[in-house]
């Protein structure tokens, strides 16, 4: 089952004026495992980026869902809060999820999710919007996952709706209250087990 996860890439970009600069940019990819995840790297970007590149971390993160809509190329992450229901408990349970949307402004990032969220059943608060790193996203590609014997992500994860905006999703976890704090884009516990980045 596929899982979203943070890549982050090393290499020599060439700037608008001209001028070389060594930067480090993080890409967002659906994947099975850390060793999937930095397979598929190679092969997404190596077309992409000039010269050499190198992966310095890679770390699961956890998006709930992803709204690409056609006009813009900026990330907005949000994170909406609601009260769900506990089976073991009648006190209700706050529930945290985050969620990744192109926007052309934090208003219009706030509009498009209470747009997209319309159909869920629950009331909702979106308590905070922030301009992600993120500089793309590659979902689960069928025609990849074939090539190098991938099991396919289940029919129902990846789905693409009308009016310009497509919508992917991978399986997460849902955060509650305690422990959102804990858990920022791109924490992982396996992340140093991956890591190459320089000493500071």
């Amino acid at each position: 089952m596929n899982n979203w996860f943070t890549v982050k890439v090393k290499y020599t970009k060439q700037l608008e004026n001209g001028d070389f600069k060594r930067v480090t940019e993080p890409y967002l990819l659906a994947a099975m495992t850390f060793t999937d995840a930095e397979a598929r790297i190679y092969e997404e970007l190596g077309a992409v980026i000039r010269g050499e590149f190198s992966v310095t971390t890679i770390s699961r993160t956890d998006f709930h869902d992803i709204f690409h809509y056609d006009d813009s190329d900026t990330w907005y992450k949000c994170k909406i809060t609601y009260e769900g229901a506990t089976e073991d408990s009648d006190k209700p349970k706050k529930v945290t999820q985050n969620f990744l949307i192109t926007a052309h402004s934090v208003k219009e990032a706030y509009e498009r999710m209470q747009e997209s969220l319309s159909t869920l059943m629950v009331d909702f608060m979106i308590p905070s919007i922030t301009v992600s790193p993120i500089v793309d996203i590659f979902p689960y590609n069928e025609e990849l996952d074939k090539e190098i014997s991938r099991r396919p992500m289940e029919e129902d994860e990846t789905v693409e709706s009308v009016s310009g905006r497509k919508v992917f999703t991978a399986p997460g976890s849902d955060i509650d209250e305690d422990e959102e704090d804990e858990m920022e884009e791109g924490d992982s516990d396996f992340e140093d087990n991956y890591s190459d980045e320089d000493p500071a």
